[in-house]
C-alpha cells in the first residue's frame, strides 16, 4: 500500500491510475479504524479498481472544548487494517498540508439542513466536514466515495454538497456495523470505561425498539421518539443531546413517517457523545 503525505503525491498517483483507465474509490476517515471503516474499504475495493483512504483528524470540524487533541490515533494500526482490506493508497497529511495558516475559504451549506440534529449543539461542525470533504474530492478526484450510514446527517449533507456543486462523484452509503451486543461501532467507544460501555447499550436498545415499532406499522413518529426517549432516560448514566425524527433527505423534523424517515439520536455517556440511527421507508 502506498503511504502518501502530500497532495502532490496523491494527485500524481491518481492521475497515473486514470491514464490506465482505472476507477478510483475514496474512503475519508479520521483514523483509529474499526470494522465499520473496514466495511467501507471493502465496498470500495469491490466497486472500484483502486481505493484511496484518507486518515486525517480534521481540526475544522471540532469546536473549542471538543475532543480534538484527545481523539484516538494509531496510524500504524490503521495501515495494517487498510492493507488487510485491500486499500491501494492511504493519504495521511499534516494539518499544514491541508490548511494554509491564513486559509479563508470554506464550503458551507446555507440552509436549515446542517442546523438540525448534531448541528443544534455543534453549529460549526458541518462547515468543517463539507470543507475537508470538498478538499479531499478535489485532491483525490474519485469516481465514488464511501461513507457510513451511522453518520446519517453527515451523509445527507455531503450528498447535498455534491449535488449543489456538481462534483460528479457517486456517494455510496454503507450500513452501520455493530458490536455483538448491538452498540454501533465508533472510534469514540474507546473512551468508555466498562461501566459506561454497558450503559451505552441504551442507545442500541432504543434503536431496536423504535425500529420494531415502525416495522409493526406505527406511523406516528412522535410516538416512536417518545418510546425511544423513555428507554434512554431509564439509563442513569445517559444524558440525551437529541432523539429526533426527520426527513431522511432534508433533515427537517417530521411527526409522521412519510417517504424516507430517519430516527436519529445523540447521547452522552459520561463525557462521551455517541450517535446512532435507523431509517424507515413509508
Amino acid at each position: 500500500m502506498i503511504i502518501a503525505t502530500t497532495i502532490k503525491e496523491v494527485r500524481e498517483q491518481v492521475a497515473a491510475w486514470k491514464r490506465e483507465g482505472l476507477t478510483v474509490g475514496l474512503v475519508p476517515t479520521m483514523g483509529y479504524l474499526h470494522e465499520g471503516h473496514a466495511s467501507l474499504v471493502d465496498a470500495s475495493v469491490k466497486a472500484c479498481d483502486r481505493t484511496v483512504a484518507s486518515v486525517f483528524v480534521n481540526p475544522t470540524q471540532f469546536a473549542p472544548g471538543e475532543d480534538l487533541e484527545a481523539y484516538p490515533r494509531d496510524f500504524e494500526r490503521d495501515c495494517r487494517i487498510l492493507t488487510e482490506h485491500g486499500c491501494d493508497m492511504v493519504f495521511h497529511p499534516a494539518v499544514s498540508e491541508m490548511y494554509y495558516e491564513d486559509a479563508a475559504t470554506f464550503v458551507e451549506i446555507q440552509s436549515e439542513m446542517p442546523k438540525q440534529l448534531c448541528g443544534q449543539t455543534r453549529p460549526t461542525h458541518f462547515k468543517g466536514v463539507t470543507t475537508v470533504v470538498a478538499k479531499l474530492f478535489n485532491i483525490c478526484t474519485p469516481d465514488k466515495a464511501f461513507f457510513g450510514e451511522k453518520d446519517a446527517q453527515q451523509l445527507a449533507v455531503i450528498r447535498r454538497m455534491v449535488r449543489d456543486l456538481a462534483f460528479g462523484i457517486e456517494i455510496v452509503g454503507c450500513p452501520i456495523v455493530r458490536e455483538e451486543d448491538g452498540l454501533a461501532k465508533s472510534s469514540r467507544n474507546t473512551y468508555l470505561n466498562p461501566e459506561e460501555r454497558q450503559a451505552a447499550l441504551c442507545l442500541s436498545k432504543a434503536i431496536f425498539a423504535g425500529k420494531a415499532m415502525a416495522e409493526a406499522g406505527e406511523k406516528n413518529a412522535d410516538a416512536i421518539v417518545a418510546a425511544m426517549t423513555e428507554i434512554v432516560k431509564a439509563e442513569p448514566m445517559a444524558v440525551i443531546d437529541y432523539i429526533s425524527a426527520v426527513d431522511g433527505v432534508t433533515m427537517m423534523p417530521v411527526t409522521e413517517i412519510k417517504g424516507n424517515t430517519l430516527f436519529a439520536m445523540a447521547v452522552y455517556i459520561g463525557k462521551t457523545r455517541l450517535i446512532d440511527n435507523f431509517s424507515v421507508e413509508a
